[in-house]
């Protein structure tokens, strides 16, 4: 089970995280191409790639296919919108 809520359309996905997700969901993880993640609200939740410290995720962060990145918990719902590079 995933720790968000997803709508996806042809290669762009928007995701809901839930204020209430336990923090023990947001794990390490690789994706199987390149993506762009924008943040649809303001928010306080943080982006962090492996061996890097986190950064706010208040700009559009490119993640390169098979890189180690995760999100971390801030307070109210994260919502963002995901761009897949096929």
């Amino acid at each position: 089970m995933r720790p968000y809520v997803e709508t996806v359309t042809d290669n762009v996905s928007t995701r809901i995280f839930s204020a209430d997700t336990d923090e023990m969901e947001l794990i390490w993880h690789v994706d199987a191409e390149d993506r762009l993640v924008e943040a649809i609200e303001p928010t306080d939740w943080l982006f962090q790639f492996d061996n890097e410290l986190p950064i706010s995720i208040d700009r559009p962060i490119f993640i390169p296919k098979e890189t180690i990145h995760r999100v971390i918990k801030g307070t109210g719902d994260l919502k963002i919108k995901v761009t897949k590079y096929l």
